[in-house]
């Protein structure tokens, strides 16, 4: 059995020997066959170049790395994209995911369960800020996305060969992989654990990304906020009308009140508060639907290592990488050069399979 672990990195060279460390002998003690791939999200601070060293030494590390920066939810697509395994892991580098759970987590799976999550019962090492708004998070993800959405349930989970070919259906570029999952309605186990603090470096995920994952996953996955809009505007209007009968009555000097310039101000900038927030939302949502529409690539391959030939995927590029040539001397004799071979425009969706086979070299003779 071929088990696929997908690893999602970004800047996170200092946990690398950490993570070496203590993944591989976990899954040789659950497999005799396994593959690590790494999909690294544009990297800048030397994690791209440690991977390359790690799966050049080991054929089982296998390197994805993005020309820039496509977010974690991109990585994670690409990562399961590609996985050959019959069964798929996707987890965090930073160990907050412990690999000592996989044991657990593959007895789960044979007993006939699609995905099998891990539910964090602690938070070790986190303020009690950041405890507060991950609930909260959680708290408003099953109410605006999808009630079927486990509470404190990351993105570290197992799935079967079937849950994943499922989710590669999905080809949409704002996406929140922990709802496609709910949404599949896919039979789940759980597995409570105490969650670790970071073994080393930063967490890459503070309170403003945090939001703006939340807001992705809100605005690619239900229509709650045009609701809500639509339901103040109804409140709006009743209260208008209410004023207007108000004023009416008044003048007519049936029922005593007395009018305010101050409040009639605030009530109009309270309208027109609320119409521009509707209308910014509403552009919001037609934004995405115009992104969508151009049908952009949800991510682009500049490089990769170890990655056999396979199939092209939907809404993809992979980057032709640069493969090196020769320079013959007069005397017979050849040394290396780097001639750069850009990827043609005419194929930007060059096959994966061009990254393992060299391209055709050109000679340039040197005048005697």
């Amino acid at each position: 059995m071929l088990i696929s672990v997908v690893i999602p990195v970004f800047n996170e060279c200092e946990v690398m020997p950490h993570l070496f460390a203590a993944l591989p002998p976990v899954l040789d003690k659950i497999s005799d066959t396994y593959e690590i791939i790494m999909v690294d999200d544009g990297s800048s601070d030397g994690t791209r170049e440690w991977l390359r060293d790690a799966a050049t030494r080991d054929s089982r590390i296998k390197l994805i790395s993005f020309s820039r920066n496509f977010g974690q939810q991109a990585a994670m697509t690409a990562g399961l994209d590609y996985a050959r395994g019959d069964v798929v892991v996707v987890m965090d580098c930073d160990l907050q995911d412990p690999p000592e759970l996989l044991e657990t987590m593959l007895d789960k799976l044979n007993q006939g369960y699609d995905v099998v999550s891990c539910q964090r019962a602690s938070r070790a090492g986190e303020s009690f800020f950041k405890k507060t708004t991950a609930t909260a998070f959680y708290q408003l993800m099953r109410r605006a996305i999808d009630k079927r959405i486990p509470p404190e349930v990351g993105d570290f989970r197992m799935y079967s060969r079937s849950a994943v070919q499922a989710i590669r259906s999905f080809r949409e570029q704002h996406r929140f992989m922990r709802g496609l999952v709910a949404w599949l309605g896919l039979k789940e186990a759980l597995i409570q654990f105490d969650r670790p603090p970071r073994v080393a470096g930063e967490t890459k995920y503070p309170v403003s990304k945090l939001v703006r994952l939340a807001w992705t996953a809100i605005s690619s996955s239900s229509a709650v906020p045009l609701k809500i809009c639509s339901y103040a505007g109804a409140g709006l209007l009743f209260g208008g009308v209410a004023l207007n009968v108000g004023a009416a009555l008044a003048a007519l000097s049936l029922i005593p009140l007395s009018s305010s310039a101050l409040f009639w101000a605030g009530l109009q900038l309270s309208l027109s508060g609320v119409n521009l927030c509707a209308v910014g939302l509403l552009g919001d949502y037609v934004g995405r639907i115009y992104e969508e529409s151009k049908h952009r690539p949800l991510y682009i391959v500049g490089e990769t290592q170890n990655i056999p030939a396979i199939q092209h995927k939907d809404r993809t590029v992979w980057l032709q990488q640069r493969q090196p040539t020769t320079i013959e001397q007069s005397d017979g004799e050849t040394s290396p050069n780097t001639i750069p071979f850009p990827a043609s425009p005419r194929q930007p969706h060059a096959d994966p399979a061009a990254v393992s086979e060299p391209s055709e070299r050109t000679r340039v003779r040197r005048a005697a």
